[in-house]
């Protein structure tokens, strides 16, 4: 029973970190659209006790979605065998056969393409206002802000890139590891076995990468690393200006008008 209990907790707890992940993601880019295309309507939208909110909204969507998960997987044996030998955590004949394993890939695959979709259409929407402000005869001030927000959306094109290419391959697993339930699947099964070798490398990857790619483009997440770890923080060119052109958003600067 105790490890019937933890094999479900592990994987509520993963598919939920899923699913948190990709809306987290998608609540930064919807910060960076608001705070570049309406800058002074952030200032009044955004602010901490409303992200509070939000992250506890998201987190609280993603624990509900991923509750089905303790029907769905459980410690199950292959029939005729030693259960001691083959007892293992996936998902239960009951899962399989009343098609909850079906429905729970489709929920996955919503929660992973829909928001795909959703930054697709933000960064484009960010990319044209950003084109037209350059075409205009602005002020410095707006220079440092555009500067600043051109560096925050550099960093979430890559974290999304990042995030795409790391969990594509998790999702097109998951997939074809339901279709391999199906009567003369073999072929799926095998295919589905190595895709699921590479897909939970990747898998783990992800967790890693973000703050690797944040170390590497964002110069305020380097310089709050250093003072986390009581580390001195290397001086950086125009980092006052930087300062100057500051907004509240979640990510990188945005600047004030």
């Amino acid at each position: 029973n105790f490890g019937n209990l933890l094999c479900k907790l592990f994987q509520f707890i993963s598919e939920s970190c899923t699913y948190s992940t990709i809306l987290n993601i998608t609540a930064l880019s919807v910060e960076r659209y608001v705070a570049i295309c309406f800058p002074l309507r952030a200032k009044v939208i955004i602010t901490k006790g409303k992200v509070k909110l939000v992250i506890l909204f998201l987190w609280a969507i993603s624990f509900i979605s991923a509750g089905p998960i303790f029907i769905l997987v459980g410690v199950e044996h292959e029939n005729g065998t030693n259960p001691l030998s083959t007892n293992e955590c996936r998902a239960t004949e009951y899962a399989i056969r009343s098609g909850l394993l079906t429905i729970m890939v489709w929920t996955s695959s919503i929660f992973f393409f829909l928001p795909v979709f959703c930054l697709t259409v933000l960064y484009s929407l960010i990319g044209r206002k950003l084109w037209r402000r350059k075409r205009k005869n602005i002020g410095p001030n707006t220079v440092i802000r555009d500067k600043n927000n051109k560096q925050t959306v550099k960093m979430l094109v890559v974290v999304v890139f990042a995030f795409i290419l790391c969990w594509l391959p998790f999702h097109v697993g998951r997939y074809l590891f339901s279709k391999s339930f199906e009567a003369g699947s073999l072929e799926i099964a095998v295919i589905s076995q190595y895709c699921n070798l590479v897909s939970f490398v990747l898998f783990y990857l992800s967790a890693a990468i973000n703050p690797i790619l944040y170390n590497i483009m964002s110069r305020k997440y380097r310089a709050a690393a250093c003072r986390l770890l009581g580390l001195r923080a290397l001086p950086q060119h125009g980092l006052s200006s930087s300062k100057q052109g500051s907004s509240r958003g979640w990510t990188e600067p945005a600047g004030t008008t």
